[in-house]
């Protein structure tokens, strides 16, 4: 008998991190490698945010927090909720983890038992189906498709549910295709949802404030007020504020699901550290005109990738409406042949050679569940995008 867990055959290992870690190894052989693999904010957390950090060692705010947050934070995020969602919650209904992947997990271990099922939209994020696996549920995935835009859609939903059905995480703007749902668009699901009462709402709004264009953000609570009791709606610091090391998400949800996270993880970590929690108070109270200059930026990083792949021979790259990455489909260049003899089978054939002959890293689709296709990071500069759109479009022409 082996000495680690059976659950552990469940889960496969982070297919970005392990794109991030190939690059660097590379690099470290001295080639030259651009890497689009992470989902990072090459922009610097804001002066006023770090500011408040250091005013909060200096006045010794370094012992142990209440597990669930400290006071003002929670309060700081009932009134984002408020202010940018329409959304009324306590402070009790408020929980803040060490970054968001924390608060999801948590609210598997506190409402999964084995044979629940999870559906999950395909491309999703890596690590839903893992930890919805790693909490002994079963991860339902529902393809979408390019010419939807890699939305959900309402019977595809519908066809999904049964009876062991528990949650569906829902990610918009989505990571690591970029769709965002309209306010319609989440109305059609939101009306199937509220056919089946026993299917609760894992909401992922991380990317909230990175839309582009005419698109208004919304999240289902707001749609469809009556999910109120059975939604879980995640947001963080990371993405909007340049804050991904200082590792603090937060959720607001019904309060006995929100009691049991609280338990969870109280016997796990604790409170999330002390001064990253008063650098997010600044970050949701202080200024926030930033975030606009921001995503402005993006847009225009945005473009240029869209353009630039749609050049490149057998590649097809929508215009997503949020996030930072676009989900080009690579199907053209399946069955040809790269300068190396290898013949592309797959999506990752595909990202293998690229980073091999062109040192260009980037994230195969299959990872995400749904391929041919791949992930590209634009957050990153402008001038590391365009030469890394380049090396695409001569690694793509150089294809036989």
């Amino acid at each position: 008998m082996g000495f680690l867990a059976d659950s552990l055959s469940r889960v496969k290992p982070s297919a970005t991190l392990a794109v991030s870690q190939k690059a660097r190894d590379l690099i470290a052989q001295g080639r030259s490698v651009i890497s689009l693999g992470a989902g990072e904010p090459d922009f610097d957390t804001p002066d006023n945010i770090k500011a408040a950090a250091i005013a909060a060692i200096e006045r010794g705010e370094t012992k142990y927090t209440p597990v669930p947050g400290i006071p003002q934070l929670r309060e700081a995020i009932v009134k984002k909720f408020k202010r940018e969602n329409n959304l009324d919650y306590l402070p009790s209904q408020v929980i803040v983890g060490t970054g968001g992947k924390q608060i999801l997990y948590n609210a598997f271990v506190a409402t999964m038992n084995p044979g629940d099922e999870v559906i999950i939209p395909a491309p999703y994020w890596v690590s839903y189906p893992e930890m919805v696996a790693l909490n002994g549920g079963t991860p339902v995935t529902v393809g979408t498709t390019q010419e939807n835009n890699f939305k959900l859609q309402p019977a595809d939903l519908e066809a999904a549910i049964t009876p062991k059905t528990k949650w569906l995480i829902f990610n918009s703007p989505s990571n690591p295709s970029g769709a965002a749902y309209s306010h319609d668009e989440l109305k059609a699901l939101t009306d199937v949802l509220m056919k089946h009462p026993h299917v609760w709402v894992l909401t992922d709004d991380m990317y909230e404030h990175l839309c582009y264009g005419d698109f208004k953000f919304a999240t289902p609570v707001e749609v469809e007020p009556e999910l109120y009791d059975r939604t879980l709606t995640m947001n963080g610091v990371s993405k909007a504020y340049a804050m991904t090391g200082w590792r603090i998400g937060y959720a607001a949800g019904p309060l006995q699901l929100i009691k049991a996270m609280d338990m969870i993880q109280g016997q796990q970590t604790s409170g999330a550290c002390s001064i990253a929690q008063w650098a997010a108070v600044e970050a949701l109270e202080g200024p926030q005109d930033f975030i606009t200059e921001r995503a402005k930026i993006f847009e225009e990083r945005r473009d240029l990738v869209v353009s630039m792949l749609n050049q490149a021979p057998g590649i097809d790259c929508p215009v997503p409406e949020g996030a930072f990455y676009v989900y080009p489909s690579c199907a053209g260049t399946i069955g040809k042949t790269a300068p190396s003899g290898k013949v592309i089978e797959t999506d990752v054939d595909f990202v293998t050679e690229l980073l091999e002959t062109e040192g260009v890293a980037v994230v195969q689709g299959s990872a995400f569940g749904l391929g041919p296709n791949f992930r590209i990071s634009y957050a990153t500069s402008t001038e590391a995008l365009e030469e890394a759109c380049q090396r695409i479009q001569k690694f793509c022409a150089s294809l036989r």
